[in-house]
């Protein structure tokens, strides 16, 4: 295929609709925006959630509970999940495995059975992750931060 050969797909280009080019065109005079009104005017701009003048539907709707915005979110990774990895676990190595998230804090609970003994090292660890993975014989680690 060569640069030339390139050309879209039948039917998915359009002609351009040429506004206010006479009565015959469908388009012409108003140029389909109607008579009067503030959406005929050039330079009208309606701000997102304008609902002409009616309660919009962000303030119609109750406002419930509390959003903290400094909480401190973890990618959650479960202990069966770290019986099929082997020697150190950390979250550079679950980052690649593509367990956990970018950016994210790491945080190991305890969903699942885990056999050998590894090294954990992650930023939290729940109590039952803690007890599982040193019945295994493995260490856990917390990072700071």
């Amino acid at each position: 295929m060569k640069l030339h050969e390139l050309s879209p797909a039948p039917g998915s280009v359009h002609k351009k609709k040429r506004l206010g080019r006479g009565p015959g065109s469908g388009t012409g005079k108003t140029a389909g925006r109607g008579h009067k009104g503030q959406r005929s005017r050039s330079g009208y701009s309606q701000r997102p959630g304008f609902e002409g003048g009616q309660m919009p539907l962000i303030r119609r709707v109750p406002k419930r509970g509390f959003t903290n915005v400094f909480r401190t979110e973890y990618s959650v990774v479960n202990v069966g999940q770290l019986a099929e990895l082997e020697g150190e676990v950390t979250p550079e190595v679950l980052l690649a495995k593509g367990l956990v998230r970018r950016g994210r804090r790491v945080k190991v609970l305890g969903e699942g059975e885990l056999k050998a003994a590894l090294k954990v090292k992650a930023h939290r660890f729940s109590r039952a992750a803690r007890e599982k993975i040193e019945a295994a014989g493995g260490i856990c680690e917390e990072l700071g931060s």
